[in-house]
C-alpha cells in the first residue's frame, strides 16, 4: 500500500479547499499561519494515538532537539497570527474614511510599493473599496455595509455561531474550551457565540456547565452560517475516513455502516438520464430531510436514549465541464 502517495494526494485536494476558502467571497484569508498550523495539529493528533516523541520527530525528518525547539516557539506565538497587508490596508482605508493613493503608499512604506498597489487594486475589484479620480488624485472609500453585495455582507457573528453550533451537535456535551480547540475560535468569540445560540433555542446549557443541542440544520439557500454548512460537510467525511482507517478496513463491504461511494456520470444535452443525474442531490436532500424529520418527531415524543448511537450521512455533487480541462492541466503546472 503506498501510503506517501495517497497522503500526497490527500494533501494537494486539501490545499486546494483552503486556497479557495482563503480567497471566497472576495476576502483574502492570512494564511502565514498555516503551515505552523498544520505541524501543531499533526503532533496534536499523532500523540493521541499513541505514537511518542521521538518517532514523531523522525516522522518530519528532524532531530529530537530541533522538534522539541520549533513545538516550544510555535506555542508561544499560535494565538498571535498578525494580519496580512491585504488586511491591513483594507482596515486603514475603513478607519480614515478617504485615503488618497499617496496616502496609502507612506502609511505602508516598508512594505513593497508595487505590492501595496496591487492590493489596493484587488480591494477594488472585489468591491471592498470603491476608487475615484486619476493618477495622483486617486482616492479610496471603503464600501459600507449596505453598499456590499450579499456574498461580502454576510454575518460575521452568524458564521461563528454556525461552526460552534455544528461542533455542539457532533461533539456535545461539551464545554466552551473543547469547541474552542474543534473551531479554533478565542475563547470570547464562543462565548459569544454560544449566548447567539442558546438566546434562540439552538443550543442548551447542561448542568455542568456543557452544551448541548438535539439538531443542527442550516437550512438551503441560507446566505449566513455557510461556513458551518462547509465545516460540517468536511468533518463528516474526514471522521468517516478516520474511522474506518481506526477500523483496519482498507476495503468495503455490502453491509457497511460506516464508509463512502463516489459515482461518476458522463450525460449530455438530451441524454435520456440527464433529468435524472441533475437532480440526483435535489432529490438525495429531500429524501434524507425527511428521514430526518421522522427520526426528529420520533425522538422529541420519546426522549433521545442514553444508548443511541450518531450516525453522519454526507452526500454532495459537482459538475466537471469539458471547459475545465485546460484549467486542471494548468493547476497541475509548477508555479
Amino acid at each position: 500500500m503506498n501510503v506517501n502517495a495517497l497522503i500526497d494526494a490527500v494533501v494537494r485536494q486539501t490545499t486546494v479547499l483552503v486556497a479557495h476558502l482563503a480567497t471566497s467571497a472576495g476576502i483574502r484569508a492570512p494564511l502565514a499561519h498555516v503551515a505552523n498550523q498544520v505541524f501543531l495539529e499533526l503532533v496534536r493528533e499523532l500523540r493521541a494515538q499513541g505514537v511518542g516523541r521521538k518517532v514523531i520527530a523522525d516522522m518530519f525528518g528532524m532531530a529530537l532537539r530541533t522538534y522539541h525547539a520549533r513545538l516550544e516557539r510555535l506555542n508561544e506565538s499560535a494565538t498571535d497570527r498578525g494580519q496580512t497587508l491585504w488586511e491591513a490596508v483594507h482596515r486603514h482605508i475603513a478607519e480614515k474614511g478617504l485615503v488618497s493613493r499617496a496616502d496609502a503608499l507612506r502609511r505602508f512604506r516598508n512594505d513593497d510599493e508595487d505590492t501595496v498597489k496591487g492590493v489596493l487594486s484587488d480591494l477594488v475589484d472585489t468591491g471592498l473599496v470603491f476608487r475615484s479620480g486619476r493618477g495622483e488624485r486617486v482616492v479610496y472609500r471603503a464600501a459600507k455595509p449596505d453598499e456590499l453585495g450579499p456574498e461580502l455582507a454576510g454575518d460575521p457573528a452568524e458564521g461563528e455561531a454556525a461552526l460552534v453550533w455544528v461542533a455542539v451537535n457532533r461533539y456535545g456535551p461539551c464545554d466552551a474550551a473543547t469547541i474552542s480547540g474543534v473551531v479554533k475560535l478565542e475563547a470570547d468569540a464562543v462565548e459569544r457565540a454560544l449566548a447567539r445560540l442558546a438566546a434562540d433555542g439552538r443550543v442548551q446549557p447542561t448542568d455542568d456547565a456543557r452544551w448541548r443541542c438535539d439538531t443542527c440544520v442550516i437550512p438551503i439557500g441560507a446566505t449566513a452560517g455557510w461556513e458551518g454548512a462547509v465545516f460540517d460537510h468536511y468533518q463528516a467525511m474526514v471522521s468517516a475516513l478516520c474511522r474506518k482507517l481506526r477500523q483496519g478496513a482498507t476495503r468495503s463491504r455490502a453491509d457497511d455502516a460506516c464508509g463512502g461511494s463516489t459515482y461518476g456520470f458522463d450525460v449530455w444535452p438530451g441524454h435520456p438520464h440527464e433529468e435524472e443525474i441533475r437532480t440526483l442531490l435535489a432529490v438525495t436532500r429531500a429524501r434524507l430531510g425527511e428521514v430526518r424529520a421522522r427520526v426528529d418527531a420520533y425522538n422529541a415524543a420519546h426522549g433521545l436514549s442514553p444508548d443511541a448511537t450518531r450516525f453522519l450521512f454526507y452526500c454532495g455533487q459537482t459538475v466537471i465541464e469539458e471547459e475545465l480541462g485546460a484549467e486542471a492541466l494548468r493547476d497541475g503546472e509548477e508555479a
